[in-house]
């Protein structure tokens, strides 16, 4: 029971690290606030980001393997599925970002340039799409929590 407890928090620790970590790249990925330092800030955001998505699913597999409803009630369920490929989405559309911010910062210690306005927004429309994916993923958590789609 206590380790049950001490899973859940730090998984919801880590949900909420990471969101408050995709919510400053949306903040600072802007062109009316780019910067040299916002550019250097961007790349560290996107690391804390990153670790937390990490600890997210580490925390949640082990959920699933020590938690007391165990692996044949989750992995059974659909909708853990559809939480997971949301989270993989994510995953996904978050590469783009992670790699521009990282040729942004070369850029800028190279040369002192800034990137186009036009980079700029396209990169910010991935990061808010990943921001509101993610706002779907503790729709189908509550109802997998509740016992939706379970079998028996």
């Amino acid at each position: 029971m206590t380790l049950e407890a001490i899973l859940a928090y730090l998984h919801l620790l880590a949900i909420l690290t990471m969101v408050v970590f995709i919510a400053s790249e949306a903040a600072l990925c802007r062109v009316e606030w780019l910067n040299a330092a916002v550019v250097e800030r961007l790349g560290r955001v996107d690391m804390i980001y990153g670790i937390a998505a990490i600890t997210v699913l580490a925390t949640g597999v082990a959920r699933t393997w020590f938690g007391i409803k165990g692996t044949a009630w989750y992995w059974t369920n659909p909708l853990l599925h559809v939480k997971v490929g949301l989270f993989i989405v994510v995953g996904v559309l978050s590469i783009f970002p992670t790699i521009t911010f990282i040729r942004w910062r070369k850029a800028l210690r190279a040369s002192g340039q800034l990137p186009p306005e036009s980079e700029v927004r396209k990169t910010r429309k991935l990061v808010m799409a990943q921001a509101h994916l993610i706002a779907l993923i503790p729709l189908v958590a509550v109802f997998l929590a509740r016992g939706f789609g379970a079998r028996g």
